[in-house]
């Protein structure tokens, strides 16, 4: 053992990158242009599905944001642009499913909407929701009462980047204790968002609390952080290799 390592520790770091095949399908991202803060332009959406592609992913499923001060988009807005990036797909060549859900913003309006829309969901009417990252909202356990009762699956958008739980990890037992399942992002592993973050994913990891793996993937950035750095990181070897991700039954 080096000096380097006998100091440090074993690197978190494998030579080997992560077969993110594994999972079949993406299950958070915005590839929907001009409705969100993902891809602009649809060129730069064929462009960011056709790296999903090259990864070994055979669907994905884009999940723009649903939230009433910012992105005020409506389900039938979503599922328009979804055909509209279909025909494209198809006309670029890209041999890969696509579907689309949402992702929840917990706001003032989303009561409204669980009362009176049909929500977006995913899979085995699985939806994806995320709340502040100043602090989590008053009504957040009545919410997911809701919810559940309303027959719908709340999986947490990456849990792992709320700070305000991270000193408070029992909160996070306590959420899935209440059947709201956890979607960790990828390049959390790779420090992207703080290291306060990718310490509390790897302990998730440890903990056996992640469900889904997504990448929220915005724009080529993020495709270029998993390709160099996420698919090094044994955390996320680790993962893949748990047998508990729910990606490949959507």
């Amino acid at each position: 053992m080096s000096f380097l390592s006998s100091l440090f520790g074993k690197s978190p770091r494998t030579n080997i990158p992560a077969d993110l095949s594994v999972l079949k399908c993406d299950m958070h991202s915005h590839f929907i242009p001009g409705i969100d803060d993902g891809a602009e332009t649809m060129e730069d959406a064929i462009a960011l599905i056709r790296e999903f592609h090259n990864l070994g992913y055979k669907k994905v499923i884009t999940t723009p944001h649903i939230l009433a001060d910012g992105y005020p988009n409506t389900p039938e807005k979503i599922m328009n642009g979804l055909d509209q990036v279909r025909v494209a797909l198809k006309t670029a060549g890209i041999p890969i499913r696509m579907e689309a859900a949402a992702e929840y913003y917990i706001d003032f309006d989303f009561g409204r909407k669980l009362s009176q829309e049909k929500l977006l969901t995913f899979g085995d009417n699985y939806l994806l929701f995320e709340v502040s990252y100043i602090n989590p909202p008053d009504n957040l356990e009545h919410i997911i009462f809701q919810l559940l009762t309303s027959g719908y699956k709340p999986v947490l958008a990456h849990p792992e980047r709320y700070n305000f739980w991270h000193p408070k990890f029992e909160k996070y037992e306590d959420l899935r204790a209440k059947g709201v399942f956890f979607q960790l992002n990828i390049n959390s592993l790779a420090g992207h968002y703080s290291p306060g973050t990718k310490k509390i994913a790897e302990q998730m990891i440890e903990k056996k609390m992640i469900d889904f793996l997504g990448s929220d993937c915005h724009h080529s950035g993020h495709i270029n952080l998993i390709k160099t750095k996420a698919v090094y990181q044994k955390s996320l070897h680790k993962l893949l290799e748990s047998g508990r991700l729910l990606n490949s039954t959507l």
